[in-house]
């Protein structure tokens, strides 16, 4: 290894270990070495299966993996060593590009996983997921932004590979702290400053900034009912809404495809407030699409927090949308089929004493 590799090597944060076409070990990280309670010398050259003792077959695992030289991720096996008691672990398998023979593994504890699952099997399961995500995201930012600082020193005498392994680590890290500040902000909304606005005040500002950013390459129109009268709201919250649901809108579309905003009067719904009182919400506003639709295995639970459609989605952004309305007094749901989707927002008027002061 080149002195760059080495230090990456020594810096893993879990176990990984190196072993030869004989699954004999040839090299162990730290923090492998203190997983296996045995020093890089005492582990150099020992079957692997002698030092760990794993619930799945792994041996025809290290089988594919050569055979196809491509990485394999074994999730969720319990791993023991002998001189502790086994532990659950996600098991990652994959080539050596220079020794093709030699495969890498990485033993990542499922510890923190397990916390986190229990967590959300309790009654208040949004409510744990959420506030453990604020907790992570304080306590992982500061190591994270020492890993991108370490990463872009060690880059400054790197070439050709290991360069851009440290480049891959910055670009990573920094991906990770954008997702975390997501995660901090969902949890830090403060309560809305309600007065009388017109929605149809807040959908253009919002429209306008789609069309010119992430909506460029789709057409949006509107159909807009204009007697609806003021709705009780915060503005900067409501066109936080509606930015959202014409984003998911933009990514869900195809270039060229249509975006509909409409607006319109019904006074079927009604909602239970947080204080237990009843309410109307007639103020209807809808985000249509003509995308290809919403998994049918994920459509229920789309409000909820981490769940997305997307493969690299957060899936806090409909939740915020969600938070911010349920805080509003008003409710959101939706209605996809392929080459159709829509959001629809229902919210409350205005108290008359505020509509009559010039409130808007």
């Amino acid at each position: 290894m080149t002195q760059v590799t080495t230090s990456l090597w020594a810096s893993l944060p879990i176990p990984a270990l190196i072993c030869d076409a004989e699954d004999r070990i040839r090299d162990v990280n730290p923090a492998g070495e203190l997983f296996l309670n045995a020093s890089r010398k005492a582990l150099d050259g020992s079957p692997v299966w002698d030092k760990i003792f794993v619930d799945a077959p792994l041996e025809e695992a290290f089988a594919r993996v050569r055979s196809a030289s491509a990485p394999l991720f074994v999730n969720a096996v319990d791993v023991g060593t002998g001189s502790r008691k086994p532990v659950s672990c996600d098991v990652q398998i994959a080539p050596l590009a220079d020794k093709p023979d030699h495969v890498l593994v990485l033993l990542e504890s499922r510890e923190l996983a397990g916390r986190m699952d229990r967590a959300m099997s309790s009654k208040s399961a949004a409510k744990s997921a959420i506030g453990m995500a604020e907790m992570l995201a304080h306590e992982i930012k500061n190591p994270l932004a020492g890993i991108t600082g370490a990463a872009q020193l060690i880059s400054m005498n790197a070439s050709g590979e290991d360069r851009e392994l440290t480049d891959l680590i910055v670009e990573e890290t920094r991906r990770i702290l954008k997702l975390l500040g997501q995660v901090e902000e969902f949890g830090n909304v403060r309560p809305p400053d309600r007065r009388a606005v017109n929605i149809h005040d807040i959908l253009d500002r919002a429209r306008k900034s789609a069309a010119i950013g992430f909506a460029a390459h789709m057409t949006i129109e509107d159909d807009y009912d204009p007697s609806l009268p003021p709705t009780w709201a915060d503005p900067d919250q409501l066109q936080q809404v509606f930015l959202n649901l014409l984003k998911n809108a933009a990514e869900a579309g195809r270039a060229g495809g249509t975006i509909r905003l409409r607006s319109f009067y019904e006074t079927s719904l009604k909602v239970r407030r947080r204080d237990g009182t009843g309410g109307v919400v007639p103020l209807q506003i809808e985000v249509i699409d003509d995308g290809p639709g919403i998994r049918p295995d994920i459509a229920e639970d789309l409000f909820e927090p981490f769940v997305s459609g997307r493969e690299n989605g957060t899936g806090l952004g409909l939740a915020l949308v969600s938070k911010i309305v349920a805080d509003h007094d008003g409710w959101i749901a939706v209605d996809s089929v392929p080459g159709r989707t829509v959001f629809r927002v229902s919210l409350p008027i205005a108290p008359k004493d505020a509509q009559t002061t010039g409130e808007t």
